[in-house]
């Protein structure tokens, strides 16, 4: 969707000196808009026992955790550097949500090592890995229908979770090796906006939450909705009407009193306050008008990956200039590094700064490194208006670090008499 008009107004008059100074590409955050997102999802959902639990998956960039953890945010975590980045932001016992799947137990070690960590499993047979018994355990579960959507796919072709009917004997093998305390959790749905099928899914759990207190006599502690909540990446989309999710959810949690509510968004607390700036380096005409930028798909892959669409304005575009049509693209050698695809954009000259939207979630965390690409810095615009630089660009002695001081290990196969 296009920038928010705050946003907008802290960002452009300065963008262009921001870019001459620290140079392009660069991904930008917005402090002041990261911090009202959090405040009015804790406020939609006031008079329920919830608790956000950001994904550090969508943007794990410790200054950003930082205003995260400031904001009263846990964190959902589902590796050990994203545990660690956790930890290092002061995210404290009862705080981290660790969600995991194929995971060993040395992971599973080092999510127990601040004694407070909640444990998801995605299968029962991860119990017998954990290397000490938990206090707590969830399961992950897959209801086996057609709930899940176009980016995350149907859950009955999913890796992930415990199928519905195999859920009760899960809990019940947890209850046999005494554990008492237990939560629920699923994860079907990416990027919704519409409220009824996020209550959807809720309902689901909620039904099988009572199944488990009828069957096992469990009383869950908490209830994990997921995160899914959408943003409008397109002009013509509606946003996710947030009051009508809070009323919904507080209706099924009538039932529920006493358990806790917990949510795991990343999308929908950073995308929008994240833009990707790149320069234009090159225009090219050939069976169609291609843009070229200083930014390939490293720095963003949702639109090559899924075809996905991010808003693109011209910084600094003439209002009466003529579209044209165009293919934004990067560098890379493969045919979708594309950011936009037949996308009308303002007559666009060399030189020119180009605003990619919405990337702050699973924006510079999916970059990669194919064709020796380096991904880019990433910019931090406070709320007082100044930019700090919150992780420098990759440079080439980092992509060839892996390759420096390797440790002669050879290996030699048995001689045959």
């Amino acid at each position: 969707m296009p920038i928010h008009d705050a946003y907008r107004q802290r960002l452009y008059p300065n963008l262009a000196q921001i870019a001459a100074h620290f140079g392009t590409p660069f991904h930008i955050y917005d402090e002041a808009g990261i911090r009202q997102t959090v405040r009015d999802l804790y406020t939609a959902f006031e008079g329920l026992p919830f608790q956000e639990f950001f994904a550090v998956k969508a943007l794990p960039n410790p200054q950003i955790l930082g205003i995260l953890n400031q904001e009263g945010c846990g964190f959902d975590c589902s590796s050990v550097p994203e545990l660690i980045l956790a930890r290092q932001v002061g995210a404290q016992p009862g705080s981290i949500f660790f969600t995991s799947n194929n995971t060993t137990q040395s992971e599973f070690a080092i999510a127990q090592a601040d004694g407070g960590s909640y444990l998801n499993l995605d299968d029962i047979s991860l119990l017998n890995r954990v290397p000490t018994k938990p206090e707590v355990v969830a399961f992950r579960m897959n209801p086996g229908s057609d709930m899940g959507n176009a980016i995350i796919g149907k859950p009955e072709v999913s890796k992930f979770g415990i199928p519905r009917e195999k859920l009760v004997d899960a809990y019940r093998q947890a209850q046999s090796q005494g554990i008492k305390r237990f939560g629920l959790h699923q994860m079907v749905v990416s990027n919704e906006l519409d409220a009824e099928v996020l209550l959807a899914s809720t309902k689901l759990l909620c039904d099988v939450a009572r199944q488990l207190q009828d069957e096992l006599d469990i009383a869950l502690e908490f209830i994990n909705i997921g995160g899914g909540l959408g943003i409008p990446y397109e002009p013509t989309q509606k946003p996710l009407n947030l009051a009508q999710l809070a009323t919904g959810l507080r209706e099924l949690w009538h039932d529920f009193p006493q358990t806790k509510l917990f949510m795991e968004s990343g999308r929908y607390v950073t995308g929008p306050h994240g833009v990707l700036v790149t320069r234009v380096i090159t225009l090219k005409d050939s069976y169609r008008r291609y843009v070229g930028v200083d930014a390939s798909m490293p720095a963003l892959m949702r639109p090559g990956m899924y075809g996905a669409y991010h808003h693109i304005e011209v910084h600094d575009a003439a209002t009466d200039s003529a579209l044209e049509m165009v293919d934004v693209v990067g560098s890379l050698c493969e045919n979708n590094d594309k950011f936009a695809v037949q996308r009308p954009l303002p007559t666009v000259k060399l030189g020119d700064l180009l605003v990619i939207q919405d990337t702050g979630a699973h924006g510079h965390s999916m970059g990669f490194n194919y064709n020796g690409r380096l991904r880019p810095q990433e910019l931090l615009l406070r709320a007082d208006g100044s930019v700090e630089r919150i992780r420098r660009a990759e440079t080439l002695s980092d992509y060839f670090a892996t390759l420096a001081h390797v440790e002669a290990d050879p290996y030699q196969p048995p001689q045959t008499p």
